[in-house]
């Protein structure tokens, strides 16, 4: 067996463990400005850069918290579940999986699940509305099912025991820091996926990284970096 920085290599991974949210989905935009909308609403204006710093890849609990906690504000008991209405909205008329996702999800050929911080309802509503439910369900795990979310490693750590693998030899496809962060505290090996619309900062010859973590602007890059995952490959292999 091979191995890179102390884990297996990427052909020898046996689960890709997704987070959804800007990753699978293209929401991101869509859950920024529903947010910020109610939030002008109560007076506070957050900026792009406080957004994306403290907000991008947490759950609801850490951003209505840090909101309290910078603003010192105290949200209405209707904010949640108004917030959910106005996203739940959003997410009928308008979602849409990341570009080349489903092509990507019929040629892979280790199994698959998701990790992410929304909340049961959301994701539901959201594999619903994109179709993904027949890829992932009923894989999906939620940060409401451990005690503490993204940065923290136990979402991917209780994916992977549900998953029945063990971690060194899971994949974790993430976007945001917090997901990066939490992957790495896993001892998971991880790949941002920086194509959905939000990602701009991430792409391209000038992209703002400062890390090592591999990214990919297009799906079809997962399979140039680890052929086996494909069973396309998988199949020529075996005839050949």
């Amino acid at each position: 067996m091979n191995f890179i920085n102390g884990l297996p290599e990427l052909a020898e991974m046996k689960l890709v463990i997704f987070d959804c949210d800007g990753v699978l989905i293209d929401s991101e935009g869509l859950s920024k400005r529903e947010l910020l909308t109610m939030l002008r609403e109560l007076g506070v204006n957050i900026s792009d850069a406080y957004f994306e710093a403290h907000f991008l890849g947490h759950s609801f609990e850490h951003v209505t918290a840090k909101i309290c906690e910078d603003f010192a504000l105290t949200l209405p008991a209707t904010f949640r579940p108004e917030y959910q209405k106005a996203l739940i909205r959003a997410f009928t008329a308008e979602l849409k999986t990341t570009s080349g996702l489903t092509e990507m999800l019929d040629k892979l050929a280790i199994p698959c699940c998701i990790a992410t911080s929304s909340s049961p309802t959301r994701v539901s509503h959201a594999m619903s509305v994109t179709g993904l439910d027949r890829y992932f369900a009923p894989h999906i795990f939620t940060s409401s099912e451990v005690k503490k979310g993204k940065p923290a490693p136990d979402l991917f750590l209780h994916a992977a025991k549900k998953m029945g693998v063990k971690p060194e030899f899971c994949l974790v496809i993430e976007d945001s820091p917090a997901g990066i962060q939490g992957a790495k505290a896993a001892a998971i090996q991880v790949i941002r996926y920086a194509g959905a619309s939000h990602m701009q900062q991430w792409r391209g010859p000038n992209a703002n990284l400062t890390d090592d973590v591999t990214t990919i602007e297009e799906w079809q890059e997962l399979y140039m970096l680890a052929p086996n995952l494909s069973s396309i490959t998988n199949t020529r292999g075996k005839r050949g």
